[in-house]
């Protein structure tokens, strides 16, 4: 079962495609942070994921926010998707599956598509978990860190 809007996000270390380790805490000290749980890299659903992320940047820069793709894909299997779609985030590589299981973002044959907005604090604002609905996830963090704006 997926956390839940309220719920601390736990932190956690991860590998991301540059090959550099990221923490979680660190993230959140520069602002909020979209946690999006895909897949597999180059598939229909994840692609066209991701370039709505992509295609929403500067709208979620201008909230400070930093995007974290997280799939089970290798570094290099990131590095290329990152490479074929201009994409601007970091990918995480979670081979493991450690943060997957630490968010309740598990499956039994496709891993699901979610979607968790955590602000400042580590508390979670926002869940969004829609495996058909795969471009509506840039839409609803948007959402969900415009209504984390202060007054």
């Amino acid at each position: 079962m997926p956390l839940k809007v309220g719920d601390r996000a736990p932190d956690f270390t991860g590998l991301a495609d540059s090959g550099e380790t990221i923490k979680l805490s660190e993230k959140l000290k520069e602002g909020p942070v979209v946690l999006y749980f895909y897949p597999k890299d180059e598939t229909p659903g994840c692609t066209a994921e991701a370039c709505s992320f992509r295609d929403n940047w500067e709208s979620i820069k201008k909230l400070g926010a930093t995007v974290l793709g997280v799939s089970s894909d290798s570094i290099e299997s990131h590095k290329n998707f990152k490479s074929n779609r201009n994409l601007q985030f970091t990918l995480v590589s979670d081979e493991k599956k450690d943060i997957r299981k630490a968010y309740g973002a598990t499956g039994t044959l496709i891993p699901p598509r979610i979607t968790f907005v955590i602000d400042t604090n580590g508390v979670i604002r926002e869940v969004y978990n829609s495996q058909l609905n795969a471009s509506n996830h840039a839409d609803v963090a948007l959402k969900a860190l415009n209504s984390l704006k202060p007054g």
